[in-house]
């Protein structure tokens, strides 16, 4: 449940931009900052401090940075002023490590045999977290205003805030604090990796522009939808939101699927199979009937990208596999908050045919990076130590 609460401060902006713009009377290109910051410093945060979750007590961590979080959401609450709500959103993604740390912290206080479970607790409460803060946000937004989407998210914040402390285990596995290297060389052993192992960069880079399309068409909708050409309210944003329940049974089974025809393969005709999708909100973006055809499409694929790309890499030496994933998830927050500024500024100039537009080329450049990696794999395998 906490899990959940951590990860969905940052998507309850989706179905509602377009009301909160409104209400702070700014274009669709400055409220697009409110993402675009937030994800630059979630990316920021992850670089910075979730290494710490090797030297420190995962407890004590994750308690300053749930806490911090709740301060952050609140003065997103309260905000009369355009300008403390953006401060408000890129402290709250600086501060959103507990996602990453909690399964951290489980895996070393429970029995290797039960490890896979856990995890699978703790992902399930992202993916929940998510698909609650898209939905539930714009049905609240519509009839009760989006101020009362945050006042719930502060008062959800607080209970985890207060409780999440008591219900973590004092004691320290016998592994914890074990490592004593200094916080800089800590930070900067990433940076070899980079030249160690390049299909990182590859990987890195292919999942940024995929989060991206994702965080470009939502935003995207929220604005689109809700504009006079389209007239519907933020709850129907909310509505559709619900379409990614469909990855709580896809997402596993394409998951085995990729066990047994290799990653890179299963990556590249996935990455086709979205270039289509996404290719079909260009015509089908001023029908709302025909738009759930390529966003039940978007929904199905692009989480199985991201699974790909996490297993070029999770075969990699044990001890590297978490500075590996670091790197791997600042690629993608950078790529989310990149892509939240550029779609919101194309729709601004252009329009939904813009935003979508930018989706297409993105897509497109993840398929011929997908067909890169792919071959490239052919080739001799780079070197593992």
């Amino acid at each position: 449940m906490a899990s959940a609460v951590v990860t969905a401060n940052a998507y309850y902006i989706h179905p509602i931009i377009a009301r909160v713009a409104e209400d702070f009377e700014v274009g669709a290109a400055t409220i697009g900052l409110v993402p675009a910051f937030n994800q630059l410093a979630l990316a920021l945060g992850i670089f910075l401090l979730l290494p710490l979750g090797d030297r420190y007590s995962n407890r004590t961590l994750t308690a300053i940075f749930v806490a911090g979080q709740f301060l952050a959401i609140g003065a997103m609450a309260f905000a009369m002023d355009f300008h403390l709500f953006l401060l408000g959103s890129t402290l709250l993604g600086f501060m959103t490590i507990a996602p990453y740390l909690l399964p951290a912290y489980a895996s070393k206080r429970v029995d290797p045999a039960e490890l896979g479970k856990v995890t699978a607790i703790l992902t399930t409460g992202i993916i929940a977290g998510i698909l609650t803060a898209r939905a539930g946000a714009g049905v609240i937004a519509e009839y009760f205003g989006w101020r009362t989407v945050y006042y719930i998210a502060t008062g959800l914040m607080f209970l985890v805030a207060l409780t999440l402390p008591f219900t973590m285990d004092r004691r320290e596995a016998s592994s914890a604090l074990a490592d004593q290297t200094s916080y800089p060389r800590l930070i900067f052993s990433m940076l070899p990796l980079l030249g160690r192992y390049p299909g990182i960069l590859l990987s890195g880079t292919i999942q940024a522009l995929n989060f991206g399309i994702f965080i470009s068409i939502w935003l995207g909708l929220g604005l689109h939808l809700t504009s006079p050409d389209m007239g519907y309210g933020v709850d129907v944003v909310g509505y559709l939101a619900l379409f990614a329940i469909i990855n709580l049974v896809t997402t596993p089974r394409f998951g085995g699927w990729a066990d047994r025809i290799g990653a890179r393969k299963a990556r590249l005709i996935v990455a086709l199979c979205q270039f289509f999708g996404v290719s079909l909100f260009l015509f089908f973006g001023h029908n709302l009937w025909l738009l759930m055809i390529p966003i039940f499409m978007t929904n199905v694929f692009g989480p199985v990208i991201d699974v790909t790309g996490r297993m070029t890499f999770l075969n990699q030496p044990p001890d590297v596999r978490t500075r590996l994933m670091t790197i791997y998830i600042v690629f993608m927050f950078v790529g989310g908050g990149l892509a939240s500024w550029a779609g919101t500024t194309a729709y601004d100039i252009w329009g939904w045919d813009g935003n979508a537009l930018l989706a297409v080329i993105a897509s497109a450049t993840v398929l011929l990076l997908c067909f890169f990696a792919h071959q490239r794999h052919k080739a001799p395998p780079e070197p593992k130590t």
